[in-house]
């Protein structure tokens, strides 16, 4: 197996393209024909719909692009967009590359990429990349404006969003979005079979490097027992995110663990209860062992958590050195609940483990595990002591700062550990303000470090996915962000 990371500098170009079949069909023999079979975990939710979060689909099969792309550490990269600048604090100006033809005949212009953007801003609801933010759109020849109510730093990879692809026009008629030979990119999405499948073909009248596969099949396929059998078996050539617990029955040399942006962490309340004593979030801090939960719980596939942020992001290993660590209390037999929810495998799993780590130190622990349907309102709102949570820590922006604002400031809409702390409400306004960058990276360790220092949130291990690619399948890519799988480069040897 190989844990993969991204070579430095390397540019996440968008590449969509999306086949799509039930059922793995029989005697299609992909090394022949050139084309790719692909297993994937989620069918699609919204018509495959690029304002939902099926425009990541899209986005992994290479067939609908954005303006502008993120680099290995998000960082804004020419996509549909060659060139941007910062016109004043609230309006931002694109150059929109020439020569690009979208799959029904059309040609991208200005117009058309304000066109798909505006429908967008105006969509109900509308795509979460907009979610607080308002935008104007203008085009002017090949130039595209885009102003702000409020000043906004990440405009650039706001718009690096799957959720704000642009498509051609025609997309966009009939009171929905319909992906289906609309897109720009080298492969063409032709047919969609429900949430069973959907094929793409190669189109030849790409811009970029055309696609060395002829095609791709996608079948969706929910059962990870199911995916993991389909790559075993050679029905797939790609699959994606293979369970943990079918890893080991599958040939070593086929997976690759991809570190992904999303932490397993320990919420406490600190505004009720016994966790409203900082020594005894620190005892709590003290008794996890996290060694423990990655090789009983995940058979060694994740990586111990230093940080809220992970390898997933390789500038986080910059953070400070912490410093100044509450001391931990005598939990002296205080009881705590400790909830979690069933929808992610492992988390009851760890939740029994933690149970006991947490009885060893003087904890009496009672558990609540529900479906997470049933369980957020009350996480939300203070009803559980202690909450472990598997939460992605880089949303649609590619940006930290969201996920921090969102779960760790006063007015924060996913607050579960119901903090209301200075020192941090200061460093996150100091992290969104940031501009990109180097300023912006280090202002987000130093808001991390704010939210350590309280021990509010214990973050405990970062997560991998496994890919499964057979022998043949050459370049496919192996992207943290999850936006990318079959780029024009992925083949079959």
């Amino acid at each position: 197996m190989h844990l993969h990371t991204t070579p430095p500098g390397a540019c996440l170009v968008l590449a969509v393209s999306l086949l799509v079949t039930g059922c793995f069909p029989a005697g299609d023999d992909t090394a022949e024909d050139g084309r790719i079979s692909v297993a994937m975990m989620q069918p699609p939710r919204s018509a495959l719909s690029p304002l939902t979060d099926d425009a990541f689909k899209l986005s992994r099969w290479s067939t609908a692009e954005t303006l502008i792309t993120l680099d290995e550490v998000g960082d804004p990269q020419p996509g549909l967009a060659t060139e941007w600048s910062r016109v004043d604090p609230t309006t931002w100006s694109f150059t929109v590359r020439d020569g690009v033809g979208f799959h029904d005949g059309t040609e991208l212009t200005a117009a058309v990429a304000a066109h798909a953007l505006e429908y967008a801003a105006q969509a109900s609801p509308k795509p979460r990349i907009l979610d607080g933010v308002e935008i104007e759109v203008a085009a002017e020849g090949d130039t595209l404006t885009v102003t702000t109510a409020e000043e906004d730093p990440l405009v650039p990879q706001r718009l690096s969003s799957p959720q704000l692809s642009i498509l051609a026009e025609s997309a966009y008629e009939g009171g929905s979005v319909d992906p289906v030979g609309t897109g720009s990119g080298p492969f063409e999405l032709v047919q969609v079979t429900g949430t069973t499948s959907a094929r793409l073909d190669r189109f030849d009248g790409y811009w970029g490097e055309p696609a060395l596969a002829a095609g791709i099949d996608v079948d969706f396929v929910p059962d990870g027992t199911a995916r993991a059998a389909a790559l075993r078996t050679g029905e797939a050539d790609i699959v994606e995110s293979v369970p943990t617990s079918q890893a080991s029955l599958l040939e070593e040399d086929t997976l690759t663990e991809v570190p992904m942006p999303r932490t397993n962490t320990l919420y406490l309340n600190t505004e009720d209860g016994p966790f409203t004593d900082p020594g005894l979030r620190a005892a709590a801090r003290d008794a996890i062992d996290r060694e423990s939960l990655v090789q009983g719980v995940y058979e060694g596939r994740a990586d111990v958590a230093e940080g809220l942020l992970g390898p997933a992001l390789p500038w986080a290993s910059d953070r400070p050195a912490r410093t100044g660590a509450t001391e931990a209390g005598d939990p002296d037999g205080a009881a705590v609940t400790l909830a979690t929810f069933t929808d992610r495998a492992e988390l009851p799993e760890v939740a029994t483990v933690l149970e006991q780590q947490l009885e060893d130190a003087g904890f009496e622990v009672e558990q609540v595990v529900r479906e997470y349907a049933n369980i957020e309102e009350d996480a939300l709102s203070g009803e559980f002591d202690a909450f472990i949570l598997s939460r992605a820590t880089v949303l649609d922006s590619g940006d930290p700062a969201a996920y921090m604002t969102s779960d760790f400031s006063c007015d924060g809409s996913f607050n579960i550990a119901q903090l209301c702390d200075e020192r941090v409400d200061a460093a996150l306004e100091e992290a969104e303000r940031a501009p990109t960058g180097e300023e912006r990276r280090t202002a987000i360790l130093e808001a991390e470090a704010a939210v350590l220092d309280t021990d509010a949130a214990i973050p405990m291990l970062h997560e991998r996915v496994i890919q499964g690619d057979a022998a043949g399948v050459v370049d496919s890519a192996k992207d943290p962000r999850e936006r990318l799988l079959v780029t024009s480069l992925t083949r079959l040897d």
